[in-house]
């Protein structure tokens, strides 16, 4: 029998099978004994003189917008994710344009008044946009991970392109649906 079943054997009262008292009492005991001698105490770790986190950081811990000046490449950076994640709701106009195009005329000239209605063409017109401005700046990152355009006027330079590009294609591509009898 090891040390510790003897000891707690020998403080053992008698007792009957259903004295669940009798349980708690020993488990007390032990817990005591455990916890009070010397012999069987768990080492503790040593206080330290002073938390460790509690040192004054005079630098940010992670780079915060408050932090940088705003440019417009940190905006665009931005309107770029923005729009990846407009095209997923975008994404879902076109596919109801497509499922109403094979369903039959009835379905099809429902999507046709809401995508010829005033907020319809303008949802449609923001969707072209961030299609196009979203390209662009696809193709900005692109030469990024080529490992060009990391100068200052190379990166403004590109910046512009994406943002004036986007716009521009945007119109041009509505002017030229327009023109071509798509617009009516």
């Amino acid at each position: 029998m090891p040390a510790n079943a003897r000891l707690i054997h020998r403080y053992e009262l008698s007792f009957a099978i259903d004295d669940f008292v009798r349980c708690t009492d020993c488990f007390e005991f032990v817990n005591r004994f455990a916890y009070h001698d010397p012999r069987w105490a768990v080492p503790r770790p040593r206080k330290l003189s002073k938390p460790p986190m509690t040192a004054r950081i005079e630098r940010p811990l992670s780079p915060h917008l408050q932090t940088y000046r705003w440019t417009l490449t940190m905006a665009l950076s931005i309107v770029h994710r923005v729009t990846g994640m407009a095209l997923y709701f975008g994404t879902l106009l076109l596919a109801w344009w497509l499922i109403a195009a094979a369903s039959g005329p009835g379905a099809y000239a429902n999507v046709q008044a809401f995508t010829g209605s005033f907020i319809g063409r303008l949802i449609v017109f923001g969707y072209t946009w961030a299609l196009l401005h979203h390209l662009l700046s696809g193709m900005r990152h692109f030469v990024w991970d080529l490992g060009y355009g990391f100068k200052t006027s190379e990166r403004e330079t590109l910046t512009w392109c994406a943002l004036i590009g986007g716009i521009s294609l945007t119109v041009l591509l509505w002017i030229a649906a327009y023109a071509i009898g798509g617009g009516r």
